[in-house]
């Protein structure tokens, strides 16, 4: 379990809230002037990594703790609040006595339960917000395990931040979206603040809005954003980062939502239709597995292997190739089958 405050108790600006800010804290005047330039779109937070985990060592690991004075002014001097990440106990105590607002964790500390608990420890008795980004590989149980950890110390006003999950091949992101896991920690812990990290998500600048609208479209509280006054000179991650007018464009841009109204007659028959669906759909699924399991027993009596290749890929031919005409996505099918089928296997293994 999670005991969290709700979102309001976290940040008091206008939804979507928006943490705006640079990757890396380069100089004073760099961060002054994007501060400026993003306090003059109301953004309430200002965002800055001072001690960067880079993945090798000959890259730009941050200015340090000297960067914390250039925060602390440019807190007094635009009545932002600012943030930055931890990543030890030493962070903690030098950002604490600095007067920073809100703390991060990065998604490779989040993956280290130790360094997790560590950071923890330095925070009992201490009332402020954390922000827990989630893990580089796709584990829910282990992004929920880092908050409880904080939990667990006092901490109360958490926020998740999504940045996607590492990948192993090139694709269209930096770190694949995998919307599917903060749709599932949504459905676990309603009242918990979820945040979209687009910049690191999408890793271009091109697809910030695309990703920003997304996260929208799936009712995250707020945004996550890196900006720069100068995105093309940036230290680290230029590519991601974009200018404050860059950002006050994506925002313009962005279609929000309202509450379903409660007499929307239309949608609520829409969904019934849909919750009789899914119910049709578990009950066949049942009867498939209920097919699948006889066949098991078979194979055992008559001492054939469970797992038959030549027959899972006829399956999953034919139905891909009936997608045709359907509206249904090729790769979709696949996915779900492929699950369909491990399950069967699985359950012909227990017989």
């Amino acid at each position: 379990m999670l005991d969290i405050l709700p979102i309001n108790a976290f940040t008091h600006s206008v939804k979507p809230y928006i943490i705006a800010g640079p990757c890396s804290a380069e100089s004073e005047q760099q961060l002054i002037e994007t501060a400026e330039a993003l306090a003059a779109l109301g953004v309430g937070v200002f965002r800055a990594g001072l001690w960067k985990p880079r993945t090798r060592p000959d890259t730009f690991e941050g200015v340090g703790s000297k960067g914390l004075k250039w925060l602390k002014e440019v807190k007094r001097h635009t009545r932002m609040r600012v943030a930055t990440e931890v990543a030890s106990p030493e962070h903690v105590e030098q950002a604490l006595s600095a007067g920073i607002d809100i703390l991060w964790i990065g998604a490779r500390t989040t993956a280290n339960p130790f360094a997790v608990q560590e950071i923890a420890d330095a925070l009992r008795g201490y009332d402020i917000p954390v922000m827990v980004k989630n893990p580089v590989n796709p584990d829910i149980d282990l992004w929920i395990g880092a908050m409880q950890r904080l939990n667990l110390a006092g901490i109360r006003r958490i926020a998740a931040v999504h940045r996607g999950f590492s990948l192993y091949n090139r694709s269209t992101y930096r770190n694949d979206p995998q919307w599917h896991i903060p749709i599932e920690l949504r459905r676990r812990y309603p009242s918990l603040p979820i945040f979209c990290d687009p910049s690191h998500i999408g890793g271009r600048r091109a697809l910030i809005q695309p990703l920003a609208q997304q996260a929208i479209d799936l009712q995250f509280d707020g945004l996550m954003i890196e900006c720069h006054i100068t995105p093309e000179t940036a230290k680290s991650d230029a590519a991601q980062q974009i200018t404050p007018a860059e950002l006050d464009r994506i925002l313009s841009c962005l279609t929000l939502h309202t509450d379903t109204p409660a007499g929307d007659e239309i949608l609520h028959d829409l969904r019934r239709q849909i919750d009789a669906l899914d119910t049709a759909l578990l009950e066949l699924l049942s009867k498939r597995m209920e097919i699948t399991n006889e066949i098991g027993i078979y194979k055992k009596q008559h001492n054939m292997p469970v797992l038959q290749p030549g027959r899972y890929n006829e399956i999953i031919s034919r139905l891909v190739s009936r997608c045709a005409g359907t509206g249904l996505d090729p790769d979709f099918i696949k996915k779900i089958f492929e699950t369909i089928h491990s399950q069967s296997v699985a359950n012909q293994l227990k017989l």
